[in-house]
């Protein structure tokens, strides 16, 4: 046969990519092969036996689509492309992850698509949940906790949270770190397998896992609602709440879903409940959507029924081999346990030989040391005795000093107390002179006010003088003791008399002070005579009154003339 019939016989192919979560391959495809062939061809590349769950996505327009497994490849509405794209991914979701996920590439596959799908935000999730996650996901990649490895920022890179936690707390990288990392440090012996399988067991509480969102309209109205399905059956949600459905239909509890072009209608078994309707915008939606439900109602009913002798072998080899990677793990564990304790012990030994090799190096040197020392101390054991002698001759002479300064002491002290007399008695004198300076200038500050007393009753006897001479005596009186204090304004027993004899006593309208009367008896006089108010006649001369006071001496002279009106000036 030539070559050119054999290039005639070989058939045409057409590339595709093939995009997991943590690979991408391509394959070379024949133009003839169905959806199923090129499906087990990536389950064989993959290695994995549990193919009912997955399928290979496609986008058209905008619109998911599953590749159909009983038809080709290259007539379904895939895109027109090369390499052509498929997403291998899990199209349906178990009920409970750790009875149902047997091969360990399973579980794998289904933890980076659920973990992506709560990073995207296509499954909501708390923050408290989101950070006990995260840290189930760090031990599935770098396994037990080691300080000495897992230096701060170890986890820079690592996608780890939500953006929308990241955003909702006022936290740092290095904070939502540490966070991570405290519930890391308690995952210690977990191995990879064990750490994804309780990633999705808490994933699979969560109100959106494994739930397939589409939007509907109820009637022609245009009510929006959204249309939730999963493993358990077909739910209808409000448009702002994904979390609790407004009706939910079991799949025990459907009879049959049909549609026609937009409208898809659920029949419950039960006869007597009302049919639901609903309208999507598309035709490939209402496909989509009864494609899916097909599925999940075929393994909602495959579990309840007796496992297939597949199913069954499966069940067993993933036990057997959970079984034996459990010891296997804990015997690498208790490898490392051991292998961890021989190395403490033997850095315990270096640093006991080390510390030995230091004490014995310190007993050498303290050796050599106490020999230099006995001889210094012999050295100085001589010195010192001869420091001794000559420290009794300085006792004996300082004992005669001591004796010389207590004979000092004794008569310093008797110098003191005389000392001391001495100043009490200097103080004494100094109080006593200023007491005799406080009252001498009192004293002082009395005789200048006494004097300037004195000259302004000089100028008053002046000033009485000449008037005198133009008034008349008893008139005279009158104004001289009408000017005084008005306490002084009593009429003396003289006057009094003199208002008997008749002839003054209407001029006589002021009382005369007794205070004057007492000091003109008290004052001495030269002569023995004393003026008498009948009208005789006496002279007196210059009465001088010396008076000294204390350690000054002031002298007040006081002037008395008699006129011929009998009246007296003071």
């Amino acid at each position: 046969m030539s070559i050119r019939g054999l290039k005639k016989k070989q058939p045409k192919i057409f590339k595709v990519k093939v995009i997991t979560m943590d690979a991408e391959m391509e394959f070379s495809c024949e133009m003839k092969w169905k959806g199923k062939d090129l499906f087990d061809l990536v389950c064989r590349a993959l290695g994995l036996r549990e193919t009912w769950f997955f399928g290979l996505q496609y986008a058209v327009k905008g619109v998911c689509a599953w590749l159909k497994m009983e038809k080709k490849v290259l007539e379904q509405e895939i895109p027109k492309e090369d390499p052509i794209k498929f997403w291998f991914l899990a199209k349906f979701y178990p009920e409970k992850v750790e009875e149902e996920l047997l091969q360990e590439i399973t579980q794998h596959l289904f933890f980076l698509q659920v973990k992506k799908q709560i990073l995207d935000e296509e499954i909501y999730c708390s923050p408290e949940v989101t950070v006990l996650l995260a840290s189930y996901a760090v031990q599935a990649k770098y396994g037990d906790y080691d300080p000495n490895f897992h230096k701060p920022g170890f986890l820079a890179q690592d996608e780890l949270l939500p953006k929308r936690v990241v955003k909702q707390y006022q936290m740092t990288v290095h904070m939502w770190e540490e966070k991570i990392t405290a519930w890391y440090a308690e995952h210690r012996g977990i191995a990879r397998d064990e750490a994804e399988m309780n990633y999705l067991k808490i994933a699979q509480d969560l109100a959106m896992y494994g739930v397939n969102y589409f939007s509907i309209e109820q009637n022609k109205s245009h009510t929006d609602l959204l249309l939730g399905v999963d493993a358990k059956g077909i739910h209808v949600y409000s448009v702002n709440n994904r979390f609790s459905p407004n009706k939910s239909f079991e799949w025990s509890a459907i009879r049959n879903i049909s549609y026609s072009e937009k409208e898809l209608t659920i029949k419950p078994l039960d006869k007597k409940a009302e049919v639901f309707k609903f309208f999507s915008s598309q035709l490939k939606v209402n496909k989509l959507i009864l494609q899916l439900c097909i599925g999940n109602h075929d393994l909602f009913m495959k579990r309840r029924r007796v496992d297939s002798i597949e199913i069954q072998q499966m069940k067993a080899q993933a036990k057997e081999e959970k079984a034996r990677k459990k010891m296997e793990h804990q015997r690498l564990a208790r490898e490392k346990q051991l292998r961890e304790e021989a190395e403490r012990a033997k850095d315990e030994l270096e640093r006991r030989l080390f510390q030995l090799e230091a004490e014995a190096r310190q007993a050498n040197e303290a050796l050599l040391h106490s020999k230099e020392t006995a001889e210094l101390l012999a050295e100085k054991a001589q010195i010192a005795e001869e420091e001794a002698k000559l420290l009794a001759q300085n006792a004996a002479e300082a004992e005669q000093e001591r004796q010389r300064l207590e004979i000092t002491a004794l008569k310093t002290k008797e110098e003191k107390r005389l000392m001391e007399q001495k100043v009490r008695e200097a103080e004494r004198i100094a109080a006593k002179l200023v007491k005799e300076s406080d009252l001498r200038l009192d004293y002082l500050e009395k005789s200048k006010n006494f004097e300037d007393r004195l000259k302004e009753l000089k100028s008053e006897i002046h000033a009485l003088k000449l008037e005198g001479k133009q008034k008349g005596p008893i008139s005279h009186w009158n104004e001289v003791f009408g000017s005084l204090d008005p306490t002084l304004r009593r009429v003396p027993s003289w006057i009094k008399l003199g208002e008997a004899q008749g002839g003054q006593a209407e001029r006589l309208q002021r009382p005369f002070p007794p205070c004057l009367l007492n000091a003109l008896h008290s004052w001495p006089c030269i002569n023995t005579n004393c003026c008498a108010m009948t009208g005789e006649k006496c002279s007196r001369t210059n009465n001088s009154i010396s008076n000294n006071t204390g350690a000054g001496t002031r002298k007040n002279i006081v002037k008395v003339q008699q006129r011929d009106s009998d009246v007296i000036y003071i």
